[in-house]
């Protein structure tokens, strides 16, 4: 399969690295609580979207609340777990379970949106399933209750892409994403409410720039997906996060990996890559 690294492609790579460096940001700040982390980000994107959707002259509720609603209330839970697994987990092990979320949207795909799976699909979801054990098996900083909040992490964004894949062609994607910080913010906050840590100094601006370098790396990832470069080039171009996120956090926060666990990652990435691959050719060969 000939790889075409196109303006999609370069946007991606760009995209991984915002979003990498945001997640880097979060993991240096682990007084304050994920709840509080989201709140602070969602609150950004809340504001931003909410300015877009104004002078674009675009209904800010859209015409399908309930799937809306849901897309906003699983990705607030989804991201509060993927933030509690970054400020717990050693950075790049984070990202990579994270990563599992494209496997478990072809699982709920299947479910909901009744698009089956291939039997080789299975295989590829088992080098993932594989890879996590390594992972888990033989780094002694991965928690077991920390590893399940990040396998459910991912989960909950594969259920936001599950309900973002039904809105496709419905709702303005701005609209889409408003919904998340418009159902965030109100449970964070009343969250951090009771829950308050009050930020000092330079974590204020922590907080700023994780609001800000989310909506740049969510602005570049659209972009990406909306180009003319091939789709499954462009999402295996995310998983450089992993490099991003590996030497991100040997040169912060000297986590280093050995040989078996560094096996377990490469698992996980080609469990998904594979899967990606493969969806792409069969939706070729089926157009």
């Amino acid at each position: 399969m000939k790889i075409h690294i196109g303006t999609g492609a370069k946007q991606m790579l760009a995209a991984a690295f915002v979003m990498t460096s945001m997640q880097l940001i979060v993991k240096s700040i682990p007084q304050i609580p994920p709840q509080e982390v989201v709140f602070f980000r969602a609150l950004t994107s809340l504001v931003i979207s909410y300015i877009t959707l104004k002078k674009a002259g675009v209904y800010l509720w859209g015409n399908n609340k309930k799937l809306l609603f849901l897309r906003g209330f699983f990705g607030t839970v989804s991201l509060i777990l993927v933030f509690a697994s970054f400020q717990n987990l050693p950075l790049a092990t984070a990202v990579v379970l994270q990563n599992l979320a494209p496997l478990f949207t072809a699982i709920f795909a299947m479910l909901f949106l009744k698009q089956p799976l291939k039997p080789i699909q299975f295989l590829f979801m088992g080098l993932s399933i594989i890879g996590v054990v390594l992972i888990k098996g033989f780094d002694p900083r991965v928690d077991p209750a920390f590893l399940t909040i990040a396998i459910l992490g991912a989960i909950g964004s594969a259920a936001a892409y599950t309900v973002i894949g039904k809105l496709k062609g419905l709702e303005n994607p701005v609209v889409v994403v408003f919904y998340f910080p418009f159902v965030a913010v109100p449970i964070t906050g009343l969250w951090t409410y009771f829950e308050w840590v009050t930020p000092q100094g330079i974590t204020w601006v922590a907080l700023i720039s994780i609001g800000i370098l989310s909506q740049i790396g969510q602005i570049l990832l659209t972009k990406a997906y909306q180009s003319d470069d091939d789709a499954a080039t462009v999402s295996s171009m995310n998983y450089t996060s992993v490099i991003y996120g590996a030497l991100f956090g040997m040169y912060f926060f000297g986590e280093f990996f050995s040989l078996e666990v560094i096996l377990g990652m490469l698992l996980v990435i080609a469990g998904t890559i594979l899967n990606l691959i493969y969806k792409s050719y069969i939706g070729k060969k089926d157009a």
